[in-house]
């Protein structure tokens, strides 16, 4: 039996300890979580899965019933700089010593289970939420919905914030199926709350399935933008005057709406006020997310990885820095759509500051170049050792007025939170 009296230690020996990163199915994870939970006892619970938008939608739930006054778990992932983030109570992630305990008794009831990285820390955040009294959990989905680790626990509510092209080789290569592999979250009787304006037919379909109450954007709840609020309605419901979410970008009013869904869904078992709604929509934050760092030369950051995540990127650049000069420092995992990030993005990029990464899943510089080459585009510099390299290069390049943009990969902007965190 392992143990390690550290969260290093424990994380380092649960990357190695387990044949694959990434290993779909519930029958592991579950068998060590009934024994973990023998009553099976949880808190009121909302699930959140989706390609991308489910950070968004966690860090809204949390601030509206937090607002309230209520005692709230949020489970995300990954994290940007440290691992605890991963694990929160009333917004604090929580200590080293809580996720060494519960990492102990994991390890004292697993017996041979074999459990990746992400399945160990699923449990710990369930296993630290029963014991915490918590009036609500908060579940992001790791990787699709159907077959992820979240999935052993029945939701209260279910949110799909947005179907995209991601992890096709997990979830199949199309908005039909992997919204199939999403919808694996809905239940019996429970809210299925969707985001997307042009949901795949497949969502639907299991819903109907499954007899799930299937309540999509656009059909069952709506929202209007004023010149300096918007409202949300749904049936004869309806909240004006709604302050612009402090998150930024179009979509965050479509994964607000989702949000206020399901707000209204659990109203019987934990009512939220329109004033805590408002509260939260203001108060909340998420490090990455068109986070800008203002300056003589302003530093945007987003974690879009993905074709969806990147023209939403397009879309916000356009719209709130026309006819700046954007230099992009830049790093992307190799299994990603690297090619078709860079089709959406060059239009927008005046010049490419490629940033290698220590990840062993990130792309190496000689296929980034073989990727630039094939689509004609030379106006990307390479050459440097990493993050800060590659950022003080597009500095020097760059002009007042202009924008650094940092993008492709959390592990990029990690690094970067990282240098400005400590003392750039």
């Amino acid at each position: 039996m392992a143990h390690f009296n550290t969260l290093k230690g424990w994380l380092s020996w649960q990357e190695s300890s387990h044949p694959l990163t990434i290993d779909l199915g519930l029958e592991r994870v579950a068998k060590v979580y009934n024994a973990l939970n023998p009553t099976g006892v949880k808190p009121l619970t909302i699930t959140v899965a989706g390609t991308n938008g489910k950070g968004s939608c966690i860090a809204y739930l949390e601030a509206m019933y937090r607002a309230q006054g209520y005692r709230v778990g949020a489970y995300t992932s990954p994290h940007i700089l440290k691992y605890n983030e991963r694990i929160k109570i009333d917004g604090k992630p929580l200590s080293d010593e809580l996720i060494c305990s519960a990492f102990e008794r994991i390890e004292t009831v697993r017996d041979h289970t074999s459990l990746s990285y992400f399945e160990f820390g699923t449990l710990a955040a369930l296993d630290l939420f029963s014991r915490a009294d918590l009036d609500i959990q908060l579940l992001e989905v790791g990787l699709g919905g159907r077959l992820d680790a979240v999935n052993i626990i029945e939701p209260d509510v279910a949110v799909i914030s947005s179907i995209g092209i991601d992890h096709v080789a997990w979830l199949g290569e199309t908005r039909e199926s992997i919204g199939y592999e999403k919808a694996g979250i809905f239940r019996a009787s429970v809210p299925a709350i969707v985001g997307d304006p042009l949901p795949p037919n497949s969502l639907r379909q299991v819903a109907d399935d499954k007899n799930a109450y299937f309540y999509a954007l656009g059909k069952d709840f709506r929202y209007t933008k004023q010149q300096h609020d918007w409202q949300w309605f749904s049936g004869e419901k309806q909240i004006s005057h709604l302050p612009n979410p402090a998150l930024k970008g179009e979509h965050q009013y479509r994964n607000a709406s989702a949000v206020i869904m399901a707000t209204v869904q659990l109203t019987d078992k934990l009512p939220v006020d329109e004033q805590s709604i408002r509260q939260g929509l203001q108060n909340v934050q998420l490090p990455g997310r068109f986070q800008l760092l203002e300056g003589d030369i302003s530093v945007l950051l987003d974690v879009g990885h993905n074709p969806e995540a990147v023209r939403t990127l397009v879309e916000y650049l356009s719209q709130n820095f026309p006819n700046r000069r954007i230099h992009a420092i830049f790093s992307m995992m190799r299994d990603k759509d690297i090619a078709e990030v860079l089709r959406i993005m060059n239009p927008v990029v005046y010049n490419w500051f490629f940033a290698p990464l220590s990840n062993i899943r990130a792309a190496t510089e000689v296929l980034m170049r073989e990727i630039f080459a094939q689509h004609a585009m030379d106006n990307v510099s390479f050459g440097y050792t990493g993050f800060a390299d590659a950022f003080e290069a597009a500095k020097k390049r760059a002009g007042k007025g202009d924008l650094l943009l940092v993008f492709g990969s959390f592990f990029l902007v990690s690094d970067c939170l990282a240098e400005f965190q400590y003392g750039r």
